[in-house]
């Protein structure tokens, strides 16, 4: 029954074997010094340092020219021009780097204004990313400067307890207009870029201006680093040749050249500088190594040994016989990892190959959190690729999030996931259903707004789908957190996809609210929320009013060339329909003065879309309610002997009889009468 115990010269044999093949090839085998000192990405803090960015410890061959980044403690700086910037962060799929002028990113009050520098670029490296914008800072201004009235001023106080203190007057100037006044005002201009996003959080008195200084600019770099990607996919690492300006692949073995599967690549003997000092070491981690593998194999043949004497005892052959297939199944998929949380996991090569090693004319757009790649899979299904930004600190939890929460949800309405890679894969990618005709955004908008109009009928269908895929999500405790046009994809027949649940949240059960830090899209984001740090599903529901006054009026959520007051699209709404003027907003392409059916129906999608938008939570409807609503809209307006009068439930007509706004509109009958000229009040 039992095995005759392996004889003591074979065993030794075997051991003999594992030591020679292990220790031998530590031996003669050594890893390039170029390959070694750039193969592993340096960190400083939060960032990860790579090509084509280099630390001042590494050999300046690791990174490209003009990228060398100072590490001390957790803070990043990079020298522009001669000038020092501190590095706030680095997005190495969209080649952005956010930076921020030290003398004024703690305070727009330096402690002398003669040490000043404007914030300058490389260009030949270096240009500013469309996400910001010029400004100029203008300080030591004259008493007159405050008659112009200028949005963003601000004060500064010099001198301290042996000098009397002095005010100095100051600009913070986005918009050019003010500039030639101001330049002959101020004593002090200086140039520094800001991101347009803070600039708006700052017109809506939801920043400051220390906050926007804070945040930096964003520039593009321009450096041609494709070659890098064949590198790394042949095991090497990019590095940057200085004698002919341009990249290089160093490969472990020492040859260097385009990648290190390139036939046409060189193997290069020039002697390491530290070859004779690393070669003790090389030698003690091939002995360690190998004993280390010596133990673990002796364990392993005596457990194995160990095992089959268990397996032939007659108890456990009994126990086999009522192993259960179903077991050995959910054993097969456990250990070969081929699902997680029931979805498919796919390779990164297999999604590599899909994107065609995510060719930059395959993006169909970027996301807050990721690049979007049109990828076709092995079996030719057409899918959708996306690609988290490096950058992102919490993009494995929202991978997760992603997976989990589109893995027990099943809807008409909202985008399904195919597959993903492995969370502990090389880069975290999701593979999502392609949906091609692009986004609500898109055709309100975007790109495809000029190639043919959004019919009303079609964007009141597409509000009642968007509605309903929320109030799924609602009823199944999850918040989707970033409803927006840019989320709602359409397919061919303009049917709607809701998308992009990694910021979404499950909601705990017999829980009213959420504690958790704002996030989103500016010009969606619940004020309430922003206010109170409190997530409800509410929250959804005044990003889906944003979304209903897009697609009446056609405009952005947010569009800084807009009247300070109308910035916000939600504003602006509220705006129009309290001073009677819903004419004005409307569409004009949609024929709302000349359709009556239409008029009715617009009308009443705006007074819907003014609940949703009230700033205080508690009066806004829930999605649910909204759905019913909508579809009762919809359901009115086919019934064309009833097109010329609609009736108003009484609880509508309350709402716009109350005054639910800071500002006091007339809230009489002919409020509602001149609002809604065919309602019954």
């Amino acid at each position: 029954m039992f095995q005759t115990p392996l004889k003591p010269h074979l065993l030794f044999s075997i051991v003999f074997l594992i030591f020679s093949g292990s220790i031998l090839p530590s031996l003669s085998a050594e890893v390039d010094y170029r390959y070694a000192n750039c193969a592993i990405n340096s960190t400083c803090g939060p960032s990860v340092i790579k090509y084509p960015f280099w630390e001042t410890k590494r050999p300046n061959y690791c990174g490209h020219r003009g990228f060398e980044l100072d590490c001390q403690g957790d803070s990043l700086t990079i020298d522009i021009t001669n000038q020092t910037y501190n590095v706030l962060n680095i997005d190495y799929s969209s080649y952005i780097l956010t930076i921020s002028n030290p003398a004024i990113s703690n305070s727009s009050c330096p402690p002398t204004l003669t040490q000043l520098t404007n914030s300058t670029l490389d260009p030949t490296l270096f240009k500013l990313a469309s996400s910001s914008q010029n400004a100029t800072l203008f300080y030591d201004c004259s008493q007159a400067s405050n008659e112009l009235k200028a949005p963003y001023n601000f004060t500064c106080t010099t001198g301290g307890y042996f000098v009397r203190p002095t005010i100095i007057y100051a600009f913070l100037e986005t918009e050019d207009r003010w500039k030639p006044r101001l330049g002959g005002l101020c004593k002090v201009k200086v140039y520094n870029p800001v991101l347009s996003a803070e600039v708006l959080r700052l017109s809506n008195k939801m920043s400051s201006i220390d906050g926007v200084l804070s945040k930096g600019f964003e520039v593009k770099w321009n450096v041609d680093d494709q070659q890098c990607d064949a590198c790394y996919s042949s095991g090497g690492f990019c590095g940057y040749n200085y004698t002919l300006n341009q990249p290089i692949c160093f490969c472990k073995d020492g040859a260097s050249g385009k990648n290190c599967n390139d036939p046409e690549t060189q193997l290069d003997q020039t002697p390491s500088p530290k070859n004779d000092s690393r070669r003790p070491i090389i030698i003690g981690l091939g002995v360690a190594a190998s004993v280390s593998i010596i133990l673990l194999g002796i364990l392993c043949f005596l457990r194995r040994r160990l095992h089959k004497r268990i397996q032939s005892s007659p108890a456990v052959l009994a126990q086999n016989k009522t192993f259960s297939a179903s077991s050995a199944a959910s054993d097969f998929q456990v250990v070969n990892n081929s699902t997680y949380f029931g979805v498919q996991v796919l390779s990164y090569r297999e999604l590599e190959e899909a994107t065609e090693n995510f060719n930059p004319l395959k993006e169909l757009g970027d996301g807050g959190f990721g690049t979007v790649y049109h990828g076709k899979l092995g079996d030719g299904r057409e899918v959708a690729i996306k690609r988290l930004y490096e950058h992102n600190n919490r993009r494995a939890e929202q991978f997760m999030n992603e997976v989990e929460i589109l893995a027990h949800i099943r809807h008409k309405n909202l985008v399904a996931l195919y597959g993903c890679t492995h969370r502990q894969s090389r880069e975290l990618l999701l593979v999502y259903e392609y949906i091609p005709n692009g986004t609500v955004a898109d055709h309100l908008h975007g790109r495809r707004a000029k190639q043919s109009l959004l019919h009303w009928a079609t964007r009141l269908s597409i509000a009642i789908e968007t509605a309903g895929a929320l109030a799924y999500l609602h009823s199944s405790d999850i918040i989707h957190r970033d409803v927006k046009t840019q989320n709602i994809l359409l397919d061919k027949e303009f049917s709607v996809k809701v998308a992009d649940f990694g910021l979404s949240r499950l909601f705990p059960l017999d829980a009213t609210h959420v504690s958790t830090a704002p996030q989103g899209t500016p010009g969606y984001v619940d004020p309430e929320y922003h206010q109170c740090y409190q997530l409800t599903e509410k929250s959804d529901v005044f990003s889906f009013g944003v979304v209903l006054a897009e697609l009446i009026s056609s405009k952005p959520a947010v569009d800084i060339t807009r009247q300070r007051q109308d910035i916000n699209l939600s504003s602006m709404a509220m705006n129009k329909i309290q001073n009677h003027a819903l004419h004005e907003f409307v569409d004009p392409d949609l024929g709302f003065e000349s359709d009556c059916k239409l008029k009715n129906q617009i009308t009443d999608v705006a007074e819907l879309a003014f609940r949703c938008l009230q700033s205080t939570s508690d009066l806004r409807p829930s999605m649910e309610e909204v759905l019913e609503i909508l579809q009762r809209i919809q359901g009115q307006g086919n019934q064309v002997d009833k097109a010329d009068e609609v009736d108003i439930p009484s609880d509508d007509a309350f709402m716009l009889k109350s005054d639910f706004s800071p500002t006091s509109p007339r809230t009489d009958g002919n409020f509602v009468r001149q609002l809604i000229p065919h309602a019954s009040v």
